[in-house]
């Protein structure tokens, strides 16, 4: 019985050992196939104790100046300075070819003659027409000329061609600058129908405004037409100009008191506003740029320019336009864009003859520094050099 007792044992003690070896393999197999282990990021929340007291490293001290060591600097890797690109202002003379050839040719045909007949008061006659002095300017102005010619006795065509520049020149007067406010800010308001390229000149002056170190704050004060806003936001950008704008087909007036006070408060130079493009044969848009100019006269500043912008290939009918808009505004200048493009430079004669308004800038090209003074000396002499 003792012995049936044993092999039980036995055989008990065997089975035991087997199944404790086959799950250790197993563990053993599992763990090799298993990824290895991460470790355990340390807590960042975890506090220090409420008796511990927190080190911090002490900075290293700076070098005192006997230990400071010249470097030497190899040139050849230091990058390239920037090139800073430099506009010079257009000269009216290399920019007026298409205007000055209108006159060129009656020039020539004079000085080509042996004296002075009916045929070249004629073609003095036809030139001006055609570069749209007017006819009843370009009248007076020869009307003018005739007398001088008798009175001196001038018999030679070129002095009948140095008569007709310096009455030219005579009709312009002198040049007339953009004036400025004795106490900030100066407001210049911008009017003119759609397309003569108001905001464009509006971004150009704010360009240059800029460059002359003053602050600029642009009033969108053009409303109705959603492109207005969007262009001037991009010469505001590029002058470092500050645009104040309102919802689309909102009140102009609100829009451009809103920049005034904005520039008064901020102690800005000078505001530029824009106004909705009118057309001046409806009498009731041109009440509502009156209503504008009210309404800047009411705010901060002073308004010491409205400057009417013509499109100067529209010739008289510009003339048209400056009627009607001086009627509703008072008129300080003109702005003459796209004179470069023109053979009908003659309307800034008629401009200033008839409605005794100067021109202040002219546009000859389409960057910022293209948007010029306007010297009347120089451009008579560019319109009839060769």
């Amino acid at each position: 019985m003792w012995t049936v007792v044993i092999v039980v044992a036995v055989a008990l003690v065997a089975l035991v050992a087997i199944v404790g070896f086959v799950v250790s393999s197993r563990r053993s197999h599992a763990d090799d196939l298993a990824p290895p282990a991460r470790p355990t990021p340390p807590d960042r929340h975890d506090e220090a104790p409420a008796s511990a007291t927190l080190v911090l490293d002490e900075p290293e001290a700076p070098p005192v100046a006997d230990d400071l060591i010249e470097a030497e600097v190899d040139t050849s890797v230091l990058d390239e300075p920037a090139v800073v690109e430099v506009f010079e202002a257009p000269r009216l003379r290399d920019r007026l070819a298409k205007a000055r050839s209108t006159f060129a040719a009656a020039v020539g045909s004079v000085l080509g003659r042996g004296r002075i007949d009916q045929e070249a008061w004629d073609d003095l006659e036809e030139a001006l027409i055609r570069a749209d002095v007017g006819v009843a300017l370009t009248t007076d102005v020869l009307d003018s000329v005739r007398s001088r010619v008798k009175e001196l006795e001038l018999s030679s065509p070129e002095d009948l061609v140095a008569a007709v520049r310096g009455e030219l020149r005579s009709r312009l007067g002198a040049a007339t600058p953009l004036r400025f406010a004795e106490e900030s800010p100066t407001i210049w308001l911008f009017v003119g129908v759609n397309g003569v390229g108001k905001t464009t000149t509006i971004g150009k002056v704010g360009r240059r405004l800029a460059d002359e170190g003053r602050s600029v704050v642009m009033a969108a004060g053009d409303t109705f037409r959603a492109a207005a806003a969007e262009q001037l936001s991009t010469w505001a950008d590029r002058s470092g100009a500050t645009l104040i704008r309102g919802a689309e087909g909102g009140d102009p007036s609100a829009v451009i008191f809103d920049g005034i006070a904005h520039a008064a408060a901020q102690g800005a130079d000078v505001v530029l506003a824009d106004t909705a493009g009118r057309l001046h044969t409806k009498s009731n848009l041109m009440d509502e740029l009156s209503k504008v100019r009210r309404v800047a006269d009411k705010g901060a500043g002073e308004v010491t320019e409205v400057l009417l912008v013509l499109d100067a290939t529209t010739g008289q009918n510009g003339l048209a336009q400056a009627r009607q808009f001086a009627d509703a505004v008072a008129l300080s200048g003109v702005v003459l864009t796209k004179l470069d493009g023109s053979a009908k430079g003659g309307i800034v004669f008629a401009i200033r003859e008839e409605l005794d308004i100067p021109v202040k800038l002219v546009g000859l090209g389409e960057t910022a520094a293209d948007l010029i003074d306007f010297d009347p000396d120089e451009f008579v002499d560019a319109l009839f050099e060769s």
